[in-house]
């Protein structure tokens, strides 16, 4: 009988909603301390999701949910480095 594979969950900083972790942005502080964004979900550090599209990615910067989640402020090339990938992702 075969096995269904496990799919991993996880929680939007913004919104709260839980989808499956390929689904979500990653966003990482780094061991060197800056932020970085993580596209294929393995870089060592802490990290944070937010739903694709631009709606969580405001909400998150205008309540400061990032750098409450990574004890690290977003600089304003990260910051445009988020609009642009969360401008290319569909909103749901």
């Amino acid at each position: 009988m075969p096995r269904n594979k496990r799919i991993p969950m996880r929680q939007c900083i913004s919104c709260r909603t839980q989808r499956p972790k390929q689904e979500l942005i990653r966003i990482v502080r780094t061991p060197a301390n800056t932020l970085a964004l993580d596209t294929k979900g393995k870089m060592a550090g802490r990290g944070a999701y937010l739903c694709p599209g631009s709606t969580c990615l405001e909400k998150a910067l205008k309540r400061n949910l990032i750098k409450k989640h990574l004890e690290i402020a977003p600089d304003a090339e990260t910051t445009a480095s988020l609009l642009t990938v969360a401008n290319e992702c569909p909103e749901d």
